[in-house]
C-alpha cells in the first residue's frame, strides 16, 4: 500500500494505491487515515472501491456506517470511486445520494471526479 500525493486548488489528498483490498474493517480504514495525515498530510482520502471489501456496500452490516462515522469524527474526508451500476439496493443508493450531497463522504465514477471532490 502506498498513497501518491495530490494537489489542487491548494488541497492535499492522498490516492490510495495497492494491490489489495486495504479496507477490511474499521481500524484498517482508520490506519489509512492516519497513515494518510503523517505520510503525506492530509486527511483527505481517494480510493478505487476494489480496495474496499464487499461488505462495505452492504449497508445491514453496519461496516460503512462505522467506518465513515470514525473518519467523519476524526476530521477525514473520503472519496471513493468505481462502478456502482451493479448495486441494486435502493438504501445503498439513497446512502450514496446523501452522501456525495454533504460535504465528506462522496461515491464518484472516476478519479479524477473523486479528486475534484474533495478539492473544490
Amino acid at each position: 500500500m502506498q498513497f501518491e500525493k495530490i494537489e489542487k486548488n491548494n488541497v492535499v489528498c492522498a490516492v490510495l494505491n495497492s494491490e489489495k483490498k486495504v479496507f477490511e474493517d474499521t481500524q484498517s480504514a482508520l490506519d489509512i487515515l492516519m497513515s494518510a495525515k503523517y505520510d503525506i498530510g492530509t486527511k483527505n482520502i481517494v480510493i478505487d472501491k476494489r480496495l474496499i471489501v464487499e461488505d462495505f456496500f452492504i449497508l445491514s452490516t453496519g461496516l460503512a456506517g462505522e467506518i465513515l462515522q470514525k473518519y467523519i469524527n476524526y476530521g477525514g474526508r473520503i472519496a471513493i470511486y468505481g462502478d456502482y451500476s451493479r448495486y441494486t439496493s435502493k438504501p445503498l443508493k439513497d446512502f450514496i445520494y446523501e452522501s456525495n450531497n454533504g460535504n465528506n463522504v462522496f461515491f464518484v465514477s472516476t478519479k479524477e471526479d473523486a479528486i475534484n471532490m474533495l478539492t473544490q
